[in-house]
């Protein structure tokens, strides 16, 4: 089935590359980072994960504005997922930019480049994400700090909730769960010294899967004293909401 797969996804995947992308990317220009542009990605985004046999369905709803949203990091994926329900700027790895087609058009969306082990990078990060925040404007994070194996959820690290605190902003965690039950984190994940390109392929050949993107209860400003409030609910709103899926 796997070979079966490959045969009909393929041409789906160069098709969604060839022709749908050079249509986002006018859509976006001439949108101009607005509505259009928005839904742009979000179209572009949803499509994708069609092509990969992953049939999204959205719980909750994204709050409009200057919204922090947080998330359990499982593959590149997560971005796709969570751009095809409501345009959020990503902080991502620098390395994401050389990643082919999928690193240029998450550029395009609004994404926070970080070069991981710079602190000058990080500092001009954090205050890139406070701005964007007060002046309306979605950001989103992976407070796990990276990939994990998809078999247990990690710690949320405080420091990235600052730029929340500073722009007295909401944050609303989000719960990704690939699979009926959360039961495909682990395969959607990438595999030790697993490359993007290979995660991918792999990936292209899966059977059809439902993927949840739970939008939860936000956390309001002044509701927790500090990050590490903050982090800490997040994290367990969302453990909870993976554990009850």
């Amino acid at each position: 089935m796997r070979a079966f797969r490959y045969l009909y996804r393929v041409p789906m995947l160069a098709w969604h590359a060839l022709i749908h992308l050079p249509v986002t990317l006018l859509l976006i220009a001439v949108g101009n980072g607005g509505a259009l542009s928005h839904a742009a990605v979000r179209w572009w985004s949803g499509g994708l994960l069609r092509v990969f046999g992953m049939r999204l369905r959205r719980e909750g709803t994204p709050l409009p504005g200057g919204t922090m949203f947080v998330a359990n990091h499982v593959s590149w994926i997560d971005i796709m997922a969570l751009h095809s329900q409501h345009m959020m700027g990503f902080i991502a790895k620098s390395e994401i930019r050389g990643w082919p087609v999928l690193g240029w058009i998450v550029a395009q969306a609004e994404t926070i480049f970080l070069q991981r082990g710079n602190g000058d990078s990080l500092g001009l990060v954090m205050a890139e994400m406070t701005q964007r925040l007060r002046a309306g404007r979605a950001v989103a994070a992976f407070p796990e700090g990276g990939t994990r194996n998809g078999r247990e959820l990690g710690a949320f690290h405080a420091r990235i909730f600052t730029a929340a605190v500073d722009a007295n902003a909401p944050v609303q965690p989000v719960a990704l769960c690939y699979g009926a039950r959360c039961e495909a984190q682990a395969i959607v994940a990438f595999a030790p010294r697993e490359s993007f390109v290979a995660n991918l392929v792999r990936l292209l050949g899966e059977p059809a899967r439902p993927v949840r993107v739970c939008f939860l209860q936000p956390i309001l400003p002044g509701e927790h004293e500090g990050r590490r409030g903050i982090a800490q609910t997040a994290r367990e709103r969302v453990e909870r909401a993976m554990a009850t899926a």
